[in-house]
């Protein structure tokens, strides 16, 4: 039985098969039999991780007592992550998160340290009720990197190198070429801004 630890573009966490690219961490989400309770999550820097950093070892679900107690959450890939609220960790992935300050930065958002971007983050990425924020732009202004959704079509569909790409726990389907119109942005608006500003994601995982 998988663990519900598999984080979806559209926020939700998800007991699902598959193997995440990428880590994240919330705080600590399940009790001592491994199971999530209603809170999705316990602090604001959400950060996306390297799933392997410097040979060291700890369980998804740790059981209390155990150091760096936390829940690990796992993403597809990079933009999904992006998509779900997260940023890149400043100590694994320290190339990537000074590349998304400077980005952010250059997109003239608010905040310079750890916590002071989180704290924007977080009003943009998810409400009280543990509901995702969404918001509207015209896909032809959106830059690659970025989820969305149309009023055809709810899955969560990617806007890669023109094209839309529909994302499930199988991995990525070619949904065509991206129409003109707005459409319904998944990924918060200022991690928009920051991609739009010089912060290209990992490519998208196969």
């Amino acid at each position: 039985m998988p663990l519900q630890n598999r984080v979806t573009p559209t926020g939700e966490i998800t007991a699902q098969p598959w193997r995440g690219a990428l880590m994240g961490n919330r705080g600590i989400l399940h009790d001592a039999q491994g199971r999530l309770g209603t809170a999705r999550w316990q602090h604001m820097n959400w950060v996306c991780c390297l799933t392997e950093f410097r040979g060291r070892h700890r369980a998804p679900m740790p059981p209390p007592g155990s150091p760096t107690r936390y829940t690990a959450l796992f993403f597809w890939d990079e933009v999904s992550a992006l998509a779900a609220g997260h940023r890149p960790c400043a100590e694994c992935r320290n190339a990537d998160w000074r590349r998304f300050k400077a980005a952010w930065a250059a997109a003239g958002l608010p905040g310079w340290k750890a916590h002071e971007i989180d704290r924007v983050l977080h009003t943009a990425r998810v409400t009280r009720t543990r509901q995702q924020v969404t918001h509207e732009a015209e896909l032809a202004t959106l830059p690659d990197g970025v989820f969305l959704t149309l009023d055809t079509e709810h899955a969560p569909l990617l806007k890669w190198r023109g094209r839309l790409w529909r994302w499930s726990p199988e991995g990525y389907a070619d949904a065509g070429v991206a129409p003109a119109g707005a459409v319904r942005v998944l990924t918060p608006a200022p991690t928009v801004a920051a991609i739009s500003a010089g912060y290209a994601p990992n490519k998208p995982r196969s």
